[in-house]
């Protein structure tokens, strides 16, 4: 039996079996959230031509002391169609076009008006461009203002739709499907009997994936028999993505694998040198993925957060689909580490790292309490109080 694979090469080979799903045009305040599949290129120029940064009053460049006379107006949406000579100022409203002629903007606190009379009581714009924001000054016509790959975050959404688009290229949301599986999980949590616990892993995970855009269908809980399980891959045939959830180790009534076997999917890999997590296991069949996740609650949080979210980003075609990784200060003596690689629920506080009491792979309370993973290398010695760890921020599924 092949040894348990090392966390970056189980990443690694499944990130390669997946190749970002299809293209699709949408408009972009459906595409927050999304990643790129295209550079977004500006379609215009923005500003489009010289506008006002303030209230106040447009002026000749050479004329920025007064007295003005007022003739007309700039208003927002509608621009002021003469020209502006020399002792000649137009009343102009932030966000309006600064009128021909003109080359500063005097702001309305500066002046006194009497009638059509406008007088400099204050400093005055002191130097010709004051208050005016150049044509391009965001950015001009042809320039890359996102790259391929990067999230579409909502000052995105305004920056496209600021650019001239109508839709932006994304790829089509992943379609997923968890499936609980075991004897022991009662579905109602309020009716749950000594020898049972509720099932609580599906609604975990659909609530994990959640913070990605996706599509979520659960299924289960699925007993511990060989023709449900099959019966359960069968009916997820639409599923880019099958998440299941227990069944994965070496016990007598682990029939994740040969169910699997049965439906036609290959093995790609199985177990991974973590903890909690190590029974992991990657299958394939067709274009749909199988990520079989360990059932113990804590397990199948840490392998969803390293493996299914980073899955989905690169489905969904991001740049850089696995996780955040920091650093922070240890709030107190971290215990040697043993054979594996372990991923420590922690809280963090103000730079400072403090383990979670509870590590069993069970303690859902421990992980509840958590918003960081402490990553301690295998055979790692006590780590005083003060020493830089590497740490994964929970917040938004790890990304940026």
């Amino acid at each position: 039996m092949a040894a348990p694979l090392p966390l970056e090469e189980a990443q690694a080979r499944l990130l390669d079996l997946a190749e970002p799903l299809p293209l699709e045009r949408v408009d972009p305040p459906s595409a927050q959230g999304r990643w790129l599949a295209e550079p977004l290129v500006a379609a215009r120029t923005q500003p489009a031509c010289d506008m006002s940064a303030m209230d106040g009053y447009a002026v000749a460049d050479n004329d920025l002391a007064g007295p003005w006379q007022v003739i007309g107006e700039s208003a927002a949406g509608h621009p002021y169609s003469g020209f502006v000579e020399p002792g000649q100022a137009v009343r102009i409203s932030t966000g309006a076009v600064i009128p021909d002629g003109a080359g500063a903007v005097v702001v309305q606190e500066d002046v006194s008006r009497a009638e059509d009379h406008l007088t400099l009581t204050g400093d005055g714009p002191g130097k010709p461009g004051k208050h005016i924001r150049r044509a391009g000054s965001d950015f001009s016509e042809g320039k890359v203002l996102a790259e391929l790959g990067g999230r579409i975050s909502p000052a995105h959404v305004a920056l496209a739709l600021s650019a001239g688009h109508r839709h932006v290229a994304v790829h089509r949301i992943p379609r997923i499907t968890i499936i609980d599986s075991g004897d022991e999980l009662a579905p109602d949590p309020a009716d749950c009997a000594p020898h049972q616990v509720p099932a609580s892993n599906g609604a975990m995970l659909a609530a994990l994936v959640a913070s990605h855009p996706c599509e979520v269908t659960r299924r289960g809980p699925v007993p511990d028999r060989l023709e449900a399980l099959i019966a359960a891959l069968e009916d997820s045939a639409q599923a880019d993505v099958i998440v299941t959830s227990g069944g994965a180790s070496v016990g007598d009534h682990d029939l994740v694998i040969p169910a699997l076997q049965a439906w036609g999917a290959e093995l790609d890999f199985w177990k991974v040198a973590i903890k909690p997590g190590k029974p992991l296991l990657v299958a394939r069949r067709g274009r749909q993925l199988v990520l079989g996740l360990p059932g113990n609650p804590v397990s199948s949080f840490v392998t969803a957060w390293l493996f299914l979210l980073p899955l989905l980003r690169r489905l969904s075609g991001a740049a850089d689909p696995l996780p955040r990784r920091e650093t922070a200060r240890l709030a107190e003596d971290l215990a040697a580490g043993g054979e594996r690689r372990e991923f420590l629920r922690g809280v963090l506080a103000g730079g400072d790292v403090t383990p979670a009491l509870g590590q069993d792979s069970g303690a859902l309370a421990a992980l509840a309490g958590s918003n960081c993973l402490i990553d301690r290398a295998a055979n790692s010695p006590v780590l005083p109080a003060g020493t830089l760890v590497p740490i994964y921020p929970l917040e938004n599924g790890g990304i940026a």
